[in-house]
């Protein structure tokens, strides 16, 4: 029961955490080819639109990257399933680093920007703050596709009996 309810916690706070990860990379092709500047700055910046993101995802992150890791630990005598879900936890913990490595540098960058024009360096700031998102994003879903696989192994296993 209680690998049955940690694999259900690991995939339910693995998605969660997804989701506003993978918000980032549908908002990101209009915010890159189609927003002005002064409209990126203004939504990104000034008017709060991603403070839940920080404040529900990042406890979100952290969660999913424990429980999985947690998660590899009960599965270690199901080697094959044990693997993919360690692979998986990695994948998500590498997307937390990912975040602190790309995005957090350009949110401390963004940290600095005041109303009036727009900064020079806008074009390379919001690039590494959108990329880095998408670099998230998809290690996220890695580690939510190994996570699945490492669930599935022993069910697969048991039914090949």
């Amino acid at each position: 029961m209680v690998l049955y309810l940690t694999g259900l916690a690991t995939l339910l706070l693995t998605a969660l955490s997804l989701g506003p990860s993978f918000a980032h990379v549908l908002e990101a092709l209009p915010r890159l080819t189609r927003w002005s500047p002064e409209l990126w700055r203004e939504t990104t910046v000034f008017n709060g639109q991603f403070a839940l993101f920080a404040i529900v995802g990042g406890p979100l992150d952290v969660a999913a990257i424990l429980v999985a890791f947690f998660l590899a630990y009960l599965l270690s005598n199901e080697k094959l399933a044990f693997r993919f879900c360690l692979a998986g936890a990695a994948l998500m913990a590498a997307g937390l680093m990912a975040w602190f490595a790309i995005v957090a540098p350009a949110n401390s960058e963004l940290a600095t920007w005041q109303p009036g024009p727009v900064p020079g360096d806008f074009d390379a700031v919001r690039l590494q703050w959108e990329i880095g998102h998408m670099v998230v994003a998809a290690l996220k879903v890695l580690g939510f596709v190994f996570l699945g696989i490492a669930l599935l192994i022993p069910s697969l296993d048991a039914r090949n009996r």
